[in-house]
Formats: structure tokens, C-alpha cells, sequence
């Protein structure tokens, strides 16, 4: 039986499983979860994460949320070998680095853009938000160097779950392609995966639409 991914293809964090089930070949059983309706505050949902966050996993009556512990379990699990999350441990100290990354800096202040407008009612994005995503790019310009991906010279899952992000960010606040060169080849890089249209694109393109219709 197909493990079962309660989603909204809104969501970034709910991208990033969709790329890496796509990276490794698996089929999910998706659950599309209304949250504009409480879905996710049906007592069905909150037992199976009292956190009402998407994406949540049921693998068989196993139970799993927070897209980055889904996405290292779906790889560790069902991956025919370990090159997306590899189990030499510099190797994947560098991809849990670039994970953590995403969780406190990208999703983060993506985050904290969303929150506000959709909250608050926010018609902008304060500028001093616009400097903290810029200082995120910075870092991922950094942390590329010479390299075709964030963790090195191949794809891993940092890789999967920064993209799901950032392409929401920087459909608000735009990659300078002349600033942030190695960023935006690695975007483009990205954008060629098979996959990455229908798992991604596809979501981003309708969140990015939805929130820029809420600002002045």
C-alpha cells in the first residue's frame, strides 16, 4: 500500500515531498487537506499530528510530519541507494546543515512574509523582510561555490527542499540574476528536473499568484 501524503500543493514544505517521492520513484496516496475549511483541525488530522501542519505522512499507521524528517525518512526507507541523503557522515553533515538551513533562515523568512499578509491583512513586505531574504541568497550564493548543487556536486534532498521554498520566495522578491549568479544557474538547473513542473512549479506559481494579488 502506497504510503498516503496529506498535502496542499500550496504549501512549500508539501512540495519538497512531492520532488523527493519524484526523486526516488515512489508513489504517494496524496490527501488534499482544505485548510481554509480547518481540515487540518479535524480531530482525525490532529491524531495524527497534533502540530495541524502539512505535509503528514502515513506510512501504514506510521505517522510522521515536518517536511525535512519526511523527506530523510522517504529517502532512508523507499531510495534505491543513498545519493540523495548519503550516509557518509561528512557527506550528509554537509546536507543536514543546508536542511537546518532551510528550516531557519528560508522557510523561515518565507514565513514571515506569508504570515502577515494572509494573517494581518499586509498589503506589503516591509523592506527590512526584503533584506533578510537577500541576506538568505547571500549565503546560498555562498554555500554553491563551485559546485552545481548546495551540498556539493550532486542532487540531495537540501537540494529539493531549498527549491520548493525559494521558488515561492522569489516569485515575491526576485533572484538578481547579475548579483547572484551561481543561484540562478542553480535555479535553472533545478527547473530541468523532469519532475519539477508537476511537483513544484505548478503550486508555487498558484501561491505566489494568490499573494500578490493581496498586495498594493
Amino acid at each position: 500500500m502506497a504510503p498516503k501524503l496529506f498535502y496542499t500543493e500550496l504549501s512549500p514544505p508539501a512540495r519538497s515531498t512531492l520532488l523527493t517521492a519524484q526523486a526516488i520513484g515512489l508513489d504517494l496516496d496524496l490527501k488534499n487537506v482544505d485548510l481554509s475549511v480547518g481540515e487540518h483541525m479535524a480531530p482525525e488530522y490532529l491524531k495524527m499530528n497534533p502540530q495541524h501542519t502539512v505535509p503528514t505522512l502515513d506510512d501504514n499507521g506510521y505517522f510522521l510530519w515536518d517536511s525535512h524528517a519526511i523527506n530523510m525518512y522517504l529517502v532512508g526507507k523507499y531510495a534505491k541507494d543513498d545519493s540523495l541523503y548519503p550516509r557518509d557522515p561528512q557527506k550528509r553533515g554537509i546536507v543536514d546543515q543546508r536542511l537546518f538551513f532551510c528550516a531557519s533562515v528560508v522557510q523561515a523568512r518565507l514565513a514571515a512574509i506569508v504570515g502577515p499578509i494572509l494573517r494581518q491583512g499586509e498589503k506589503t513586505i516591509a523592506q527590512e523582510k526584503i533584506d533578510n531574504v537577500h541576506i538568505a541568497y547571500d549565503l546560498l550564493e555562498i554555500f554553491l561555490g563551485d559546485h552545481d548543487y548546495v551540498a556539493g556536486d550532486s542532487l540531495t534532498i537540501a537540494d529539493l527542499s531549498i527549491v520548493a521554498h525559494l521558488a515561492s520566495l522569489s516569485g515575491l522578491i526576485p533572484i538578481a540574476q547579475n548579483k547572484y549568479r551561481r543561484l540562478s544557474k542553480w535555479m535553472h538547473r533545478m527547473q530541468q528536473l523532469p519532475y519539477y513542473e508537476e511537483a513544484n512549479q505548478v503550486g508555487s506559481d498558484k501561491l505566489v499568484g494568490f499573494l500578490q494579488s493581496k498586495l498594493v
